[in-house]
């Protein structure tokens, strides 16, 4: 069934599309306008109301005048021919897709089943309008003389059942010439993907090969690097050996050197210590005659002028 925007109801997603394939081009031959985009909802198949009734217009068949020799069996007998090569051309676009993408695929088998169905509704509704027909003409066969007018009736309800029979033929012509596009498209975006993936391997092939040598290299440069550290690792035990002779020289020679110091420091603290015991002696015999010349005269030793006796003055000269 299709409404006034020529949407048709299907399980697929709202896009209707796979991730990376083309964007879906309006369904009316002859236009090729891209679908516009839509986040839900059912499945855009033209890209306009103008397309979508210019496309139900034409396919629509003008019906013939009804003739004498139309019968009631006619619409049934097309109808069975229709569902038959309904059935070989779904048949027939299976197997062609089941070699293709299996999303894509099952897309476009679902929407070729969807028509399917819808053709084989239409083919139900105008064998069952055909079969009412059929009773309604053996009822006015019956009843001839006594219900013509019936009968005509009964002649316009087989045409109209005619007409919807042509219509969901050519509504199923266009489903196959639809799936024979869709399959055509899946058969080259498959060819698109195989070239693409016969390019990747080659890249990959080569980007092996690229790794495999920067591998060795690595592991020629790894060679080195070992190499040198097992060098650099023997030149620092010699500069640790060198270093540990050096120190100990240099700790035997400060020993010296601190030794000398401390018998220097020995010499000159006996020596200071004998300087200074000399500076005593010498303070000590600087306060007794210091004492001895300031001591006051006493008078029994006096001449009764204040003066000192000679023999003391000599006794207390150095």
């Amino acid at each position: 069934m299709t409404d006034t925007e020529g949407t048709v109801m299907t399980s697929n997603p709202p896009d209707g599309q796979l991730p990376g394939a083309e964007p879906a081009l309006c369904k009316r031959p002859g236009c090729g306008n891209p679908l516009p985009a839509q986040d839900r909802g059912r499945t855009r198949q033209f890209c306009g109301t103008e397309c979508a009734r210019r496309y139900h217009n034409d396919a629509r068949i003008c019906a013939p005048p009804a003739t004498a020799a139309d019968t009631p069996a006619d619409p049934l007998a097309a109808l069975e021919g229709v569902t038959r090569q309904a059935a070989v051309l779904i048949r027939a676009a299976r197997e062609q897709a089941a070699g293709l993408d299996p999303a894509r695929v099952r897309a476009q088998v679902a929407e070729a089943e969807a028509a399917r169905r819808r053709a084989e509704a239409a083919a139900v509704t105008a064998g069952a309008r055909a079969g009412e027909a059929a009773a309604e003409a053996q009822a006015l066969a019956e009843a001839l003389q006594t219900a013509r007018e019936d009968v005509r009736a009964a002649q316009a309800t087989a045409a109209a059942a005619r007409q919807e029979a042509r219509t969901a033929a050519a509504a199923l012509e266009q489903a196959r010439r639809d799936a024979a596009g869709h399959i055509a498209a899946a058969q080259a975006e498959a060819a698109g993907q195989v070239s693409a993936a016969q390019s990747e391997a080659g890249q990959a092939a080569r980007e092996r090969d690229e790794a495999i040598d920067a591998a060795r290299r690595a592991e020629t440069e790894a060679s080195r690097a070992r190499q040198a550290e097992t060098d650099a690792r023997a030149e620092t035990d010699r500069v640790r050996a060198d270093a540990a002779r050096e120190r100990d020289a240099l700790g035997n020679q400060h020993q010296a050197q601190l030794e000398a110091v401390a018998a220097l420091t020995a010499a000159e603290r006996a020596r200071a210590e004998r300087a200074e015991q000399l500076l005593e002696a010498e303070r000590a015999d600087r306060r007794h005659l210091t004492s001895a010349l300031t001591a006051p005269p006493s008078p029994a030793s006096g001449n009764g002028n204040g003066r000192l006796p000679k023999a003391a003055g000599k006794a207390g000269q150095p």
